[in-house]
């Protein structure tokens, strides 16, 4: 994307769309990203968990502020994006922010995550 500052900033969700704990998956202009609620505070981050590419819209349990992926069990600080648990890598979080009551999210590149592949090869019976 090769936009200006101003033009980065994306319309995602209205605050009433998500109750406290709830994850949506929503578009911010052509990126695909969840956003969380935790309480009062939102956050956005990219669709996909950083281990494997599950799908946190889908498989995400937010409780107390904590952000677990259900597949393998890795588990964030959704405020911060910190590893908690046996998570190794952090959660990507985009700048957000609320306006009245819309949240914005800041997205001048879309955030990405290389996964490790699995090698199905080597399983023997």
């Amino acid at each position: 994307m090769n936009i200006s500052k101003d033009e980065a900033w994306f319309r995602v969700c209205a605050v009433a769309d998500l109750a406290d704990g709830q994850l949506q998956k929503h578009l911010a202009g052509e990126t695909a990203v969840v956003v969380a609620r935790a309480g009062d505070e939102f956050r956005v981050f990219p669709p996909f968990c950083p281990h494997m590419a599950e799908p946190l819209h889908e498989s995400g349990i937010c409780k107390s502020g904590t952000l677990t992926c259900s597949k393998h069990l890795w588990q964030w600080n959704i405020l911060t994006g910190e590893q908690q648990g046996p998570a190794e890598r952090p959660l990507l979080l985009y700048p957000s922010e609320l306006r009245g009551d819309q949240v914005w999210a800041y997205i001048e590149e879309e955030l990405t995550y290389d996964f490790d592949e699995e090698d199905d090869d080597d399983f023997e019976w």
